[in-house]
């Protein structure tokens, strides 16, 4: 438990220390946030699809937890290159539990960073219908964030260069996020591009987010959170294989 807390202490610490990085990762949610919120609002809403920024908030706030939580795992190539990997493996501990701290570390700061954007989405307008809308949002919060930490660890355990992490990681994780009915609702969509966003693991957390925060789903709740925690468990023993494998 020790290593555990060593660890998610060191990632929220790099986290903190970083406050160029927080600055500049609120960047995209307010560009999101500002033009597609305030320029497509006459479209939805004529539409008949109601306010646009009570949509697309819960939207945004994935896409921030999910990129903060799958960006993590570059720090796991940094400390490859860098030798502080090394030293943490020489523990007598299980890879398992290494794996547990990195990514509970790094599920935190993806949870703070997602919180800061549920402050600015407040501020331009988006109303959640209760408080405890908002304490069950952090339950999905926290899903997708270990979900998709563990998500940039299996894949920075394969690679060992930071160019190719970050093609890798938009190569998938970009069309995961438009996918996802995070800035476009499903109803109506053809057929091919419904069953894409099915089977992508963020639309269930989207989902799940909008359904706590506005009460609008796609999906029956019980399918969102089944689904998306079904996933994560995946993904963690996925992970956990493939960083338990790392050749130094």
């Amino acid at each position: 438990m020790n290593v555990i807390y060593i660890l998610w202490l060191r990632q929220l610490k790099r986290y903190v220390r970083s406050r160029a990085r927080v600055a500049a990762s609120l960047g995209q949610p307010l560009l999101y946030l500002l033009a597609l919120g305030y320029g497509l609002s006459p479209i939805f809403q004529k539409a008949g699809q109601g306010n646009y920024i009570q949509y697309l908030a819960p939207g945004v706030i994935g896409m921030t937890v999910m990129f903060t939580s799958v960006f993590s795992g570059i720090e796991l190539i940094w400390d490859r290159q860098f030798g502080f990997l090394k030293e943490t493996l020489v523990a007598p501990v299980p890879r398992m539990i290494i794996m547990a701290g990195r990514t509970l570390g790094g599920a935190t700061t993806a949870i703070i960073q997602g919180t800061i954007v549920i402050g600015v989405c407040l501020l331009i307008g988006f109303r959640p219908t209760s408080a405890g809308a908002l304490l069950m949002a952090f339950v999905y919060m926290a899903i997708i964030a270990i979900l998709f930490t563990a998500f940039g660890t299996a894949v920075a355990s394969l690679l060992t260069d930071f160019q190719g992490f970050q093609l890798v990681m938009n190569f998938l994780v970009i069309p995961m996020y438009f996918l996802s009915s995070a800035i476009f609702p499903l109803n109506g969509v053809p057929r091919a591009l419904k069953i894409l966003a099915i089977i992508d693991p963020l639309t269930y957390g989207i989902d799940g987010l909008r359904g706590t925060m506005t009460g609008v789903h796609f999906f029956h709740p019980a399918v969102d959170l089944g689904v998306l925690t079904a996933f994560a468990a995946a993904l963690v023993l996925i992970g956990s294989y493939l960083f338990s494998r790392i050749q130094l």
